[in-house]
């Protein structure tokens, strides 16, 4: 049998992730994916040393990355009703490799990510800006699917990544939404929701009233 028709039957079976994690083409895949967001990360590192050497501060708080795992993977592709192999897998899925970028500031977000659409082997397959026009549920974020070079052994391969630009209070509210989201039988959860939509909105003004205080101390320190 195939390496494909076996990644045919896991549809099929009781656990499919833990099929997936034993299949080598596939630990192949998340091991590419993994290279990948590394390949990134490290180019966001870079621009944030620049950034610091230049303006004498950070403009990013945190990085943090993960990849999707197997069970995730399966399940999204039975969502988008398609077929399970690792062709589609890498043709509809731009979020395996993730990466989360925290920013103390909204206008940081802007300038980071506008420094990596700079870089000329990094080509952008998408840009959502959730700032500028949020979810209905208030969520707010930048984010950018890349598509970047990774060298490996058998040549250069283009990896999909998926980078999510926040500031702290963005990621404070998101975790929070995410958590309600996967306890739909809360009780009182519409009024949840809409005290938390009203919560998008203060923090989203908090963030910008605290880059105004910012930007009123560094123009007296000049």
């Amino acid at each position: 049998m195939s390496s494909e028709e076996t990644i045919n039957e896991v549809l099929k079976a009781e656990n499919p992730e833990k099929i997936m994690e034993k299949m080598e083409p596939f630990r192949k895949m998340m091991l590419q994916y993994h290279c990948a967001s590394m390949e990134v990360e490290t180019k966001i590192r870079v621009l944030n040393e620049e950034f610091k050497n230049n303006f004498q501060r950070n403009p990013i708080e945190t990085i943090k990355s993960r990849i999707k795992t197997p069970f995730a993977i399966v399940e999204k592709m039975k969502r988008k009703g398609l077929e399970l192999t690792l062709e589609n897998i890498e043709e509809n899925l731009t979020d395996i490799a993730g990466i989360r970028v925290i920013c103390s500031f909204p206008e940081d977000i802007y300038n980071v990510a506008q420094m990596i659409e700079k870089q000329d082997d990094i080509r952008i397959i998408k840009r959502k800006d959730y700032i500028q026009n949020p979810k209905p549920n208030g969520y707010r974020s930048l984010h950018l699917i890349l598509e970047v070079p990774v060298f490996f052994t058998e040549g250069k391969k283009m990896m999909k990544v998926e980078v999510q630009f926040r500031t702290i209070a963005m990621d404070f509210w998101a975790s929070l939404e995410h958590k309600l989201a996967y306890k739909k039988d809360v009780e009182n959860y519409d009024s949840i929701s809409r005290e938390l939509k009203n919560c998008a909105e203060i923090t989203s003004s908090l963030d910008y009233r605290m880059q105004e205080i910012r930007n009123q101390i560094e123009q007296k320190i000049e």
